[in-house]
């Protein structure tokens, strides 16, 4: 029966295991020559799918659960079928938080999935995460693999070069190839209070494809990513940004936004989650940005913040006549209203990126496509 371990105890990257990993089939139709991504509309909740230019898949994140378990399930799996993948290599669940696991069980009902991997016990005490973790969770990976991840480990998704930064709020302690540069946003860092619940434990890694680079840091928060990122920077710049914890302001520093000058961003938010001004803010005047896109149009941004409806993957079911140009501050409580439902079709953003460093970025809802050379 497998068992939890790290990566280096795993062997995964003995000649012997990477002989026998080359001669298995994988879930993909054929092979393709880019590194093709999926940003998954799960209102707010996370799940991206990368397909490897082999056809290997790594799934990161699951999206919520309860009454949105089978919906969003469902709409990994559209992803899977455009892709030509029958299962999932690798599963990251980033944190123990039930908008990026609460649809594993369902996922895993529908489709295999061969590798499990996660940052360790959750910290917050959470009756029902407790629960997950002890049975529901410990069931499914029993069946299958098993990996703890530790800041500096690798998983092996054939062609891509998938490296952890960060896990259980550790960071990694050493540069990758050709970083580790002063990073001159530091010395004006104002650290929030400290975050000790789960969204520091988040799993964070960068992928890459020849000289095509992505960072995705699942919803880590503005301490940890000042621990990553000071006093050097040990990632350097990054064609692809996923935008960290939804576009929230809790996450996304200038110590980490502005430092790695990703050409284009992608934020999956939802109409009422991310978005707000001081995220947009740090986001448009990132040194090097291009472009961002959305998967929701944001209330929390309103037109004052917004990009360009090309670029934003969905809307609600109820179309409103406008959107109004000052931001909504993010209402709570038993009086605020309902925030606006999206059962309906959903739509992803894709990205395939190249080895020279090139990447296509496709709007599903509308075929607006732009390449990045």
């Amino acid at each position: 029966m497998p068992t939890c371990r790290t990566l280096a105890q795993s062997g995964f990257f003995s000649a012997a295991t990477w002989t026998l990993l080359l001669s298995l089939p994988t879930g993909a139709a054929q092979a393709q020559e880019s590194l093709d991504m999926y940003f998954i509309d799960v209102e707010g909740g996370g799940a991206t799918l990368f397909v490897s230019p082999t056809g290997e898949s790594l799934l990161i994140d699951t999206g919520n659960g309860g009454q949105n378990a089978a919906r969003d399930a469902n709409r990994i799996l559209d992803a899977m079928q455009d892709a030509g993948v029958d299962w999932i290599d690798h599963l990251i669940t980033t944190h123990w938080h039930g908008d990026h696991y609460g649809a594993m069980e369902e996922l895993a009902s529908r489709v295999p999935i061969r590798h499990f991997i996660d940052h360790g016990p959750g910290v917050e005490s959470i009756a029902g995460v407790d629960e997950f973790l002890n049975t529901t969770y410990r069931a499914l990976y029993e069946r299958a693999d098993h990996t703890v991840v530790t800041p500096g480990d690798r998983v092996s998704l054939a062609g891509v070069d998938v490296t952890v930064l960060a896990s259980a709020k550790q960071v990694i302690n050493r540069p990758l190839p050709s970083a580790g540069r002063p990073n001159p946003y530091c010395a004006n860092f104002v650290p929030q209070g400290e975050d000790n619940g789960e969204n520091a434990q988040s799993v964070g890694i960068l992928a890459q494809f020849g000289a095509f680079r992505v960072l995705h840091l699942g919803d880590l928060t503005v301490n940890t990513e000042f621990e990553l990122m000071c006093p050097n920077n040990p990632i350097g710049t990054v064609d692809l940004f996923v935008v960290s914890h939804h576009g929230q302001p809790s996450s996304n520093a200038e110590v980490l936004v502005h430092a790695i000058e990703a050409r284009v961003a992608i934020m999956n938010n939802g109409t009422r989650k991310g978005g707000q001004p001081e995220a947009m803010q740090v986001l448009y005047s990132a040194p090097g940005l291009e472009d961002l896109w959305q998967l929701h149009f944001s209330q929390l941004s309103g037109q004052e913040y917004t990009v360009p409806g090309l670029f934003i993957a969905n809307p609600v079911d109820a179309v409103e006549s406008s959107m109004p140009i000052e931001p909504l501050t993010n209402p709570r409580g038993s009086g605020a209203p309902p925030r606006p439902v999206h059962n309906g079709e959903a739509n992803w953003i894709k990205v395939s990126g190249h080895a020279d460093g090139s990447f296509t970025v496709t709007n599903d809802r509308n075929g607006f496509m732009k390449t990045y050379q």
